[in-house]
């Protein structure tokens, strides 16, 4: 009887999540671990062989100072970026809750740049860039006007400028979810025993939905880390480089210069620290909740 019982249950299994287990195990697990196998080796991704180099690789990647200041790079634009996203999709999330007119409306307005594929999004705002802002300015000032992406903070600037415009529109749908989770009785108490709007807000709306800040603030973090797409259509690193991030690094130095093992071992080293990044955050933040 038990075993036909587990012969069932298997069969159930094996049906419905055998071809996603399948699947995510082709696409991710055995991607992953042939990916630290390279780590191991000096291929050069053309090569029938490949040669075992030990760690030798790892030693390059931590003498890449060309990769530590791209890695630099992202951590300072993943910063801003994660903030001002957070804080615009906040915004937003209020706004389209408060009861005005028309707020489903904007919903799915503020909803669709999340829509938009990178590689699009950034051709479409480096014309912006390059051809609108610049004549806007020429007009304005009377004389030619360069492009913002011809510059080193610019170039910069122009990535977290994009990135918010992008992401802030789907960390809103999470804000979103927090506010409707808040029961109105516990605002209207807060009110009715003397707490203005803003106080209200902050000692009772934002503890409550303090899950939405864990989940938004720990998707744009990794969000904003392993940016490549846009990095690649906006500014494809330049001027002089400036503007490379980690994932776009680690990408040119195992397709371009075609060092899959020393790719492999920054493409890893990148993994680890999103990952430690992002589980201190959820940890942090879900003890906050806890103790709230």
């Amino acid at each position: 009887m038990k075993q036909n019982k587990f012969s069932y249950k298997l069969g159930q299994f094996l049906l419905f999540a055998g071809p996603a287990t399948i699947l995510f195990a082709a696409v991710v697990i055995v991607p992953f671990f042939y990916g630290l196998y390279l780590t191991l080796t000096s291929w050069d991704g053309v090569a029938k062989t490949k040669p075992f180099v030990g760690f030798s690789n790892y030693t390059a990647a931590f003498a890449d100072t060309d990769y530590w200041s791209a890695l630099g790079r992202t951590a300072i634009y993943s910063v801003i970026s994660v903030v001002l996203v957070n804080i615009v999709a906040f915004a937003l999330a209020y706004l389209v809750t408060s009861g005005i007119k028309g707020q489903n409306f904007f919903r799915a307005g503020f909803f669709i740049p999340n829509l938009i594929g990178g590689i699009v999004l950034g051709y479409v705002w480096k014309f912006v860039f390059n051809r609108a802002f610049v004549a806007i300015g020429t007009a304005v000032t009377g004389h030619d006007s360069a492009s913002i992406l011809g510059t080193t903070n610019g170039a910069l600037f122009a990535l977290i400028l994009v990135s918010v415009w992008q992401y802030a529109g789907y960390m809103m749908l999470i804000y979103v979810a927090g506010f409707m989770g808040v029961d109105n009785s516990l605002k209207e108490a807060a009110l009715i025993d003397g707490c203005n709007n803003g106080q209200a807000m902050r000692n009772v709306i934002i503890p409550l939905m303090r899950s939405s800040f864990v989940q938004c603030i720990f998707l744009s973090t990794t969000r904003c880390f392993m940016v490549y797409d846009l990095n690649l259509s906006l500014t494809k690193g330049e001027p002089f480089n400036s503007s490379v991030m980690a994932a776009m690094h680690v990408y040119n130095k195992a397709f371009v210069y075609k060092n899959y093992g020393v790719g492999q071992a920054e493409a890893l080293i990148l993994f680890i620290i999103c990952a430690v990044i992002g589980m201190l955050q959820v940890y942090i933040g879900k003890k906050g909740e806890v103790e709230a």
